[in-house]
């Protein structure tokens, strides 16, 4: 297998999460090496003083958890998390849309948010039937994002087996091929790293990286 840490978003999104807790989630990016630290858009001035000189990642989740903010504050949020120095997004599309086949606004929305930074999209795909997973995931190819990913916190996939977890990653990557994939929603051990990337998974997000890193 590759190099484990650099699959891994190093995630802490906890909204309480205090500026010392941030701090201790980026030292531990450099200590392992991880492939990005993921926070909320408030954090992203912090964790860009403390991951200077590195070529760590900032990711910043925007609008979770089912992304039904209007489009013109999406906007804002995105160009604000890449003003403060965010180098990927990762965007919850709006999953309301999405289920009720509103497919061009889905796409429009998308599409103007992947133009202002490297984005990687979350489509709720535990709220989701097997075609809708699909169907999200051409909706983020067409619009352009670098990654279509499987979910975020109170996403019903949290609480599946790791089988259906790792279903969700094969249906999308057929349905996508050549996109890149991020699985999400309680990945702790290093058994759940491996089944995801068997499954399809490029990425890995986990606020349970150490303790995955500290299994190998």
């Amino acid at each position: 297998m590759r190099n484990i840490a650099k699959l891994i978003d190093h995630t802490n999104i906890k909204r309480l999460a205090t500026a010392k807790a941030i701090k201790k989630t980026c030292q531990e990016a450099k200590k392992y090496g991880f492939r990005s630290v993921c926070i909320n858009p408030e954090r992203v001035g912090l964790v860009k003083k403390e991951l200077k000189d590195t070529d760590i990642k900032i990711v910043v989740l925007i609008d979770p958890p089912m992304g039904q903010s209007a489009h013109q504050k999406r906007v804002k949020m995105c160009q604000k998390a890449k003003n403060d120095g965010a180098d990927e997004l990762d965007v919850v599309m709006n999953i309301v849309d999405l289920k009720y086949e509103r497919y061009d606004k889905v796409l429009k929305d998308l599409k103007g948010l992947c133009k202002i930074l490297s984005t990687k999209v979350i489509i709720g795909s535990g709220y989701l039937t097997e075609e809708e997973i699909k169907k999200a995931s051409q909706i983020v190819k067409k619009a352009g994002a670098i990654c279509v990913k499987t979910a975020t916190f109170k996403d019903p996939l949290e609480h599946r087996e790791l089988k259906e977890k790792a279903r969700h990653l094969a249906i999308m990557k057929k349905a996508v091929p050549g996109l890149l994939i991020k699985a999400a929603g309680k990945i702790k051990s290093l058994k759940d790293l491996k089944a995801m990337v068997k499954a399809g998974a490029d990425i890995i997000g986990t606020s349970s990286g150490v303790e995955i890193i500290k299994e190998t």
